[in-house]
Parts: C-alpha cells; sequence; structure tokens
C-alpha cells in the first residue's frame, strides 16, 4: 500500500494533535502525585517552618502532598542549581529567596541563572530586620544614629548573620543611601550577634524581629528601626528606615518558583491555591508569630520583584565590594 506525502502530513498532524491534547488534559488533571518543594535552609528554622505549613495547605486545598525538600549548602546555591535543571513537570518547586537574587552578583560561576532558569509562581512571605542597638547608645533613633555614625566614620561595628546574607546586604544599603561607614562583623546566628552586642563588643545588629524581640521588649536592647518599607505589626511603635531614608527596603523575602517551561496552567493552578492559602487569617497569624508576611504576588508581580531585586543587590554587593565567604 502506498501513502502519499499528504495522508503522512495528515498522519502526523494528527499524532501531534492527540500528543497535544493528552498533555492538556495531563496538567488540567495536576497534581497528580506528590510535590516537591525545595527548601534551601536547614530545617526547624522559620523558613523551613513556613514552607511546611504552606504545603501542608496546599495538599489540603489540591487533594496531593507537598513534601519538603531541605536542601541547603552554599548560601542557598545547592538547592536552587537542584531545582533549576529539573524537569518542568509541574513536580519539583523551589523556595527562591532574595538570597538567589543576591548571589547572582556574589558568586561568579552560578550553575543556575536566576531571571532565565525559573518560571516564577507567587509571592509567599516577607520578613523584615530590626536595626537594635544597647539601651545606653547615645542615638535615641535611627536619625540621631545617623548622624553618631558620620560623627564618628569607621568606628561603629554592626553584624549580621555572614557576608553575604541578606542581613548583611540590608545594613550595606542603609550604608549606602545614608552615606556612613561602619565595620561589619558576621556572625553564625543571632544568639551570638546579640550576645556580643549586650555585652558591648558591637554597636549594633540587623537581626530578623523574632531573635530579638524579647530583647527589646524587656530593655536589654532599643529598636531603631525595622528595614521594612513600613511599619511591622510586631513592633507597631519603631519606625522603618524608610521614614528617614526614601526608598529603603530590605527585606528576606521567599517565593515559589518551577524550572523553566513550566506549563501555563500548572502555574494558573498553583498560583491560585497560593493565593487563597496566603489570603487565610488564620495563615497570616501563623506567619506573624514566625516574624513573617504573607508577600500575595502574582507570577508576573514576583517576576517583576525577582528582577527589581537582583538589579538593587547587584548595586549595593558592586558598592561595598563584598566577596562570599
Amino acid at each position: 500500500m502506498q501513502i502519499t506525502r499528504r495522508a503522512a502530513a495528515r498522519a502526523l498532524a494528527g499524532a501531534a494533535t492527540l500528543g497535544a491534547a493528552s498533555k492538556s488534559i495531563a496538567q488540567s488533571r495536576w497534581p497528580e502525585r506528590p510535590v516537591h518543594l525545595v527548601v534551601t535552609f536547614a530545617p526547624g528554622g522559620a523558613n523551613d517552618l513556613i514552607a511546611r505549613l504552606v504545603g501542608e495547605r496546599l495538599g489540603a486545598r489540591l487533594g496531593q502532598t507537598f513534601v519538603i525538600d531541605n536542601r541547603s549548602g552554599a548560601g542557598g546555591n545547592v538547592g536552587a542549581e537542584f531545582v533549576a535543571h529539573q524537569t518542568p513537570d509541574g513536580y519539583t518547586y523551589l523556595q527562591l529567596s532574595n538570597a538567589s537574587a543576591a548571589n547572582t552578583s556574589l558568586y561568579p560561576n552560578l550553575g543556575y541563572d536566576v531571571l532565565r532558569d525559573f518560571t516564577p509562581v507567587a509571592g509567599v512571605y516577607d520578613v523584615p530586620f530590626v536595626i537594635v542597638v544597647r539601651p545606653d547608645f547615645p542615638a535615641r533613633d535611627l536619625g540621631e544614629f545617623i548622624a553618631y555614625a558620620k560623627a564618628h566614620p569607621g568606628k561603629l561595628s554592626h553584624a549580621s548573620g555572614g557576608t553575604g546574607s541578606v542581613s548583611h546586604i540590608a545594613a550595606e544599603l542603609m550604608k549606602m543611601m545614608a552615606g556612613i561607614d561602619m565595620v561589619h562583623v558576621p556572625y553564625r546566628g543571632s544568639p551570638l550577634s546579640l550576645g556580643d552586642l549586650i555585652g558591648g563588643r558591637i554597636e549594633c545588629s540587623f537581626d530578623p524581629i523574632p531573635s530579638s524581640l524579647a530583647y527589646s521588649l524587656d530593655g536589654r536592647l532599643r529598636p531603631l528601626a525595622v528595614t521594612s518599607a513600613k511599619r511591622s505589626p510586631m513592633l507597631p511603635d519603631v519606625p522603618a528606615v524608610a521614614e528617614y531614608l526614601p526608598g529603603y527596603d530590605a527585606t528576606s523575602w521567599t517565593g515559589t518558583a518551577g524550572p523553566k517551561g513550566l506549563p501555563a496552567p500548572v502555574v494558573e493552578k498553583l498560583s491560585a491555591a497560593m493565593d487563597a492559602v496566603l489570603a487565610d487569617p488564620a495563615v497570616a497569624a501563623d506567619f506573624t508569630r514566625l516574624g513573617a508576611t504573607p508577600l500575595r504576588l502574582s507570577p508576573n508581580e514576583f517576576r517583576d520583584k525577582l528582577a527589581a531585586e537582583t538589579k538593587k543587590w547587584a548595586e549595593v554587593i558592586r558598592f561595598a565590594k563584598i566577596k562570599p565567604e
């Protein structure tokens, strides 16, 4: 039997149509098996706890288990590179943070491109830092602190969670915008830095609000300002840095992203489910207890934020000449 070219073409077109239809049906049924969410931090911290909280709510809403996969290391690069190279089938996601946005400029040879190799799905949460000093420090507010730092260039020291960490670059952004010079002292964790701050070995620290909240409430430390664009509900009487330095905004945020090429129907379905979870007052209350605020961003809004943050931190890292540890 002889098959004409036209018949062969029709057969191939039919096969392609069936294949596309089958793929479309599979996407509409997503998720049909457990979904993996890669967290770039070790178990037990706020990032991990929030991922598990959100994963549990998403699982209940979408009818599948969300498995939290902790892949820490190299400032978040281990987990990010892993997800970047996964098949974009809708079953592997990254808890992408602004550490990844900063790492683009910190590390010269990353195994991924944060703007090219991921499909943004949704913003998840935002955690501000608070600038704290001892009660006997001669500045009562951030304006006086900046004036004091200008009068004593290079004489004050500030702590962070490590070289290139979000708290470090948040401090460098303030230094750049305020035109002040302070000595950076990296620490491996807030308990060590806060102990040295209370003991008088450093002058100030940039810490997640929950880490220093008890010290601020009992008077052992004085909070000067929070680093979010607006005041935090956890410290409503403490001004934002932006009230002194308009335009300042430096928080630890996280969003969900999949590998490049994630199907649009899957992105839409997961984004809608995520927004519904984050809109739940009970979830917002749980976030507040962990020092976080829901960051309800659509895929396009999250893409824009990722691009803007990558550009902003590149400028700060160049200005401060930061090199990874």
